[in-house]
């Protein structure tokens, strides 16, 4: 029997999902895969516009713009921790709009989408004026993050209206996260591909300035190419330029193929509500502690890969690895979580790269062992990307059930969600750049002292165990088990 798409009582509450048929749903009540698929395609912009940043961009403003280190690290704190404030900032404004043609948050993935891609070109774009360099490249990060929230926060919420059954929340949430993985992957794959294909030479000359030759030069084989900074500037640029393709045509799916059901929202309540319900407050705080020791792998890893191991040609490629090796890994453990429960998934996924970040920087430089801790990190990488969009719906339909006249604030877990790993994405970019420029990094030199190596190892192993080791900690307080979720689908389902 076919259901028509205009019967209110098969409409969802928020949001409604449609690709080329009336309604999201198949005759047996079940989203359909084309809906999943439309659902999840919309979170590979942010991936794959965050991992070309993440993994590349510190090294990009070191290397190529060749900003003095200190800059640089102002340039990513401050780039994080605005794009932090304005997560909530956006979800204000937009449970604020006006009701459109297109609903309430299309127009902002809509208008914001030319800006954002033209914006993050220009990062990538060295200007010929020196002096202003790092207002130049403060002023267009801040910019896309401001653009690229005006995305993503709309898009973030829509899990809790896809579908009121949990399964298909999971099911659809699974999706989403393998897109968003394989986004990452392709983020790394263009950027590293394109980029390495054209480094520009070290400068063997800076290793005077090193004390008293303390350093470690990266092999007495070091390649001196013939490929100039200019060249180098230039691949940066069409990498660019490939990424910000991408990133219109997924926009394009997301927004023909979402429809919004209008429905009002009070903001300032529901942020006293949710900031102060524990199960969120814990669930929030455990991945903040373990997404921040993943962003310190994330946003170092290039350069521990470049100067400490020393194997600058085979940097992307090992960082390509680490994508390809969590994509592969997504379905893997959205079965675990199904047949162990979340939390188990949380405390086996999250660990199971511990002792090779360990092993990584315990060895000698061995590249066999750096692409084996690859596909072991990126087995960690899927879980810590799958986890918290699979558990955050089980906070909402807890508070649900503990808050049953309250509705319209799902918007909030998620936008501050965001907000918190943002701010801590910042601090760790900050820190980690500054504690380079404390040890003397060396820009584009073949080696860096003993110090940087030292930094570089400490960013890369033993400051991301222990953060890991703290969210877990705190995940033991996490009061949402297998049981209470069960018994909240249930009560969910009565109250409907």
């Amino acid at each position: 029997m076919e259901v028509p798409c205009v019967s209110p009582q098969n409409h969802f509450r928020g949001v409604t999902v449609i690709w080329d048929f009336p309604y999201n749903l198949d005759n047996n009540g079940r989203l359909s895969m084309c809906s999943k698929l439309c659902y999840a395609i919309g979170g590979a912009p942010y991936q794959i516009t965050g991992s070309a940043l993440g993994f590349f961009l510190q090294i990009y403003l070191l290397d190529v713009a060749q900003l003095d280190p200190l800059y640089a690290s102002i340039i990513l704190f401050v780039g994080r921790a605005w794009d932090a404030v304005t997560d909530p900032t956006v979800g204000f404004l937009v449970s604020r709009s006006r009701w459109t043609r297109c609903g309430r948050m299309m127009p902002w993935i809509l208008i914001s989408t030319p800006f954002a891609v033209l914006t993050y070109f220009l990062i990538w774009y060295v200007p010929p004026v020196e002096q202003g360099k790092v207002l130049w490249y403060l002023v267009f990060y801040c910019l896309f993050q401001s653009l690229q929230t005006c995305f993503h926060v709309p898009y973030s919420a829509l899990t809790m209206f896809i579908s009121m059954d949990q399964k298909e929340r999971d099911s659809a949430t699974a999706y989403r996260m393998t897109v968003e993985v394989l986004g990452t992957v392709v983020g790394t794959a263009i950027q590293g591909q394109i980029v390495g294909g054209a480094i520009a030479p070290c400068l063997p000359g800076d290793l005077d300035v090193l004390d008293n030759g303390n350093s470690t030069l990266l092999g007495s084989d070091v390649n001196i190419t013939h490929i100039s900074l200019d060249e180098t500037k230039q691949a940066y640029l069409i990498a660019s330029a490939v990424i910000c393709t991408m990133y219109v045509l997924c926009a394009a799916v997301l927004f023909l193929g979402v429809r919004e059901q209008e429905e009002p929202m009070s903001f300032f309540e529901g942020v006293r509500m949710v900031m102060g319900y524990g199960p969120y407050v814990k669930l929030v705080m455990g991945f903040l502690f373990t997404s921040l020791a993943f962003m310190l792998l994330e946003g170092n890893f290039a350069l521990f890969i470049t100067y400490t191991l020393g194997f600058r040609n085979d940097f992307q490629n090992i960082l390509l690895v680490i994508m390809l090796s969590g994509t592969l890994s997504i379905p893997f453990w959205q079965w675990f979580l199904i047949r162990f429960g979340k939390k188990t998934a949380v405390y086996i996924g999250i660990t199971w790269a511990v002792p090779f970040m360990i092993l990584i920087v315990c060895i000698e430089s061995s590249l066999i062992v750096a692409y084996v801790v690859s596909v072991a990190a990126g087995v960690s990488v899927a879980a810590a990307f799958l986890l918290p969009w699979s558990m955050l719906p089980d906070v909402v339909d807890d508070f649900k059930v503990k808050n049953p006249d309250s509705s319209g604030h799902e918007a909030i877990f998620y936008s501050f969600y965001v907000f918190f790993t943002k701010f801590a994405s910042g601090i760790s970019l900050g820190i980690s750049t500054l504690s380079l420029d404390f040890a003397g990094y060396v820009t584009r030199g073949c080696s860096q002292p003993d110090a940087v190596n030292l930094t570089l190892k400490v960013l890369v192993s033993p400051a991301p165990v222990v953060l890991i080791f703290l969210g877990l900690f705190i995940f033991k307080t996490y009061p949402i088990d297998e049981e209470r979720r069960q018994g909240n689908r249930k009560l969910l389902q009565e109250m409907r």
